[in-house]
């Protein structure tokens, strides 16, 4: 029976100790490193970082859009049939026509278009900052939801091993009084189930606390859950505290938390774009300018060399182009009308994003203040329990009390002990969340 035990309960050692060379991190992980490592790491947090880089870029492209452009350009073409000769005459034959040329365009007046695509562009690289901060953000919360998880599991697991302990010390026990004549085959058979159902509960136990580690793992994009495990929780350092109001929290979280930033961002993105898209009735002004020249060339005849042509050709060219907008087809005042109405859904937008997080918060402080009220009440019946059971062992060893009274009062003291367990940590968690939501975490 000890060996049975010894392997239940060396199991969750092999689980953590298996597989190390998949692990990255040499040891059990703390929190923090498991925060760390899963903004360094997993992929939705990735993407969110590609979308900074890729909001970088296109402001890079809008400032650039100031500047003028410039293009060279040759060009070489035989015509076949009658062809221009020096004195301006046609004559059936063939010719040749070779030009070259370098311009450039530049925008003098756009309508403000360039001023707003480039504070559109900042302000789009600023909200996509924040997203990329809200992302770390929701995986921090992800990560310590997990964590938190882990540990209640090791906990039961630790409970279910206790269960096992006190079951296998009455098979002894009563095997013992059995062999002296004392006890039926009755009773060991009936403490042998229960030995049965405590190894199964245990069992469960290790597949919660397998599930959790996996939970945590992919989060941290690991390969393999083989040889993870967290640093236990110092429950000695455990104290309940004084929580501040939902209020007070909401306040401090609308200045730190990116999701409001990120929707603030782009209320003044949808306000710019109204603007821009105003400019549709502003006029435009551009120049444009270049040289060129051409090598002409009848075929059959005696032509000027090509360098001279080249050189007496040579032109350069200045224009302006004004675009006054007259009547588009009413595009301009339908971007208009769109453009404000985007404004209208991103006030929305912020109003809601708003109202999920002080429910969020709501949520948590209640929940916290649930869990804490549940931890005081979980902590006395555990002791109460505790006794009961501590006293109906006594009195069950010495033949005073039924194996049906000894295991109700052993299910009681498992089971308030694992309650204890379960609102500690929750009360934990929700703790550390409502410090997250302040930016204290």
């Amino acid at each position: 029976m000890k060996k049975i035990l010894l392997s239940f309960i060396v199991s969750l050692s092999l689980f953590s100790v298996s597989g190390q060379e998949n692990n990255p991190h040499h040891g059990p992980w703390t929190m923090d490193e498991c925060i760390n490592y899963a903004i360094e790491h997993n992929n939705g947090v990735k993407q969110s970082q590609y979308s900074v880089q890729q909001s970088s870029i296109e402001l890079n492209t809008a400032k650039n859009s100031v500047w003028p452009s410039l293009m060279a350009s040759g060009s070489q073409g035989f015509n076949f049939g009658r062809g221009l000769t020096e004195d301006n005459t046609y004559t059936k034959n063939n010719t040749a026509n070779t030009s070259f040329s370098i311009g450039g365009n530049l925008d003098l007046f756009t309508g403000l278009r360039v001023k707003n695509n480039i504070t559109m562009g900042k302000l789009n690289l600023q909200a996509a900052t924040a997203d990329y901060e809200k992302a770390k953000d929701d995986i921090r919360i992800a990560v310590m939801q997990a964590y938190m998880q882990i540990l209640y599991s090791m906990e039961i697991s630790k409970v279910a091993a206790e269960q096992i302990r006190i079951d296998s010390i009455q098979v002894e026990r009563l095997t013992a009084l059995e062999k002296a004549g004392k006890v039926g085959p009755a009773e060991v058979a009936t403490q042998k189930s229960s030995l049965a159902q405590s190894q199964l509960t245990y069992t469960q136990a290790i597949n919660q606390l397998k599930m959790a580690v996996l939970d945590m793992t992919q989060l941290l994009e690991l390969p393999f859950p083989e040889g993870f495990s967290v640093v236990p929780f110092d429950v000695s350092t455990f104290t309940l505290r004084q929580l501040p109001n939902p209020e007070q929290i909401y306040t401090q979280a609308l200045d730190v938390r990116p999701a409001i930033r990120a929707e603030e961002i782009r209320y003044d993105y949808a306000k710019t774009n109204i603007a821009l898209a105003k400019s549709g009735y502003i006029p435009t002004l551009s120049m444009n300018g270049g040289i060129g020249t051409n090598y002409y060339a009848l075929l059959g005849y005696q032509n000027k060399k090509f360098g001279q042509q080249l050189k007496d050709n040579f032109s350069p060219y200045l224009g302006f182009n004004l675009n006054i907008p007259i009547f588009d087809k009413l595009v301009t005042r339908n971007n208009v009308r769109s453009a404000k109405l985007q404004l209208s859904r991103q006030e929305l937008q912020i109003e809601n994003v708003k109202k999920t997080l002080y429910k969020e918060i709501q949520q948590a402080y209640y929940g916290a203040v649930a869990a804490r009220d549940k931890y005081n009440s979980s902590k006395a019946a555990a002791e109460s329990a505790q006794e009961a059971f501590t006293l109906e062992s006594a009195r069950y060893e010495n033949g005073k009390s039924t194996f049906t009274e000894f295991n109700e009062a052993k299910n009681n003291y498992l089971k308030a002990t694992s309650d204890l367990a379960q609102a500690q940590y929750d009360y934990i968690y929700k703790v550390q969340l409502l410090e997250f939501y302040r930016g204290t975490k």
